[in-house]
């Protein structure tokens, strides 16, 4: 796998230009993800990805920083899949069931 180094330490770009940390399979977007839905500081995503140093968490969280509207379009752009996904999709028998049964809403 083709990788691209950045100007951040541990960041690099893979073959499809998608920021990861260097010598994993970690995405930058998913750390900020975590950030965004849980609040975790980096000190809590080290204990949540403890294969991570604070050093390449800090990495992940610069560039995102310093890409924030190139990432929110691709956290967007995501959002909008899942919702088109599950519009189109046809609900599991087992869902009508407990729904007719008041067990889920």
């Amino acid at each position: 796998m083709l990788q691209i180094e950045t100007r951040y330490e541990h960041i690099v770009l893979d073959d499809l230009g998608v920021p990861v940390i260097a010598a994993t399979q970690t995405k930058v977007i998913e750390l900020v993800l975590d950030k965004i839905a849980y609040g975790w500081s980096p000190e809590e995503m080290h204990v949540q990805h403890p294969y991570l140093s604070l050093g390449e968490i800090h990495s992940a969280l610069a560039y995102y920083w310093d890409h924030q509207e190139e990432l929110e379009r691709e956290i967007q752009r995501r959002l909008e899949l899942v919702e088109s996904m599950r519009r189109h999709s046809v609900e599991p028998p087992l869902i009508e069931r407990l729904r007719a049964e008041g067990l889920i809403r």
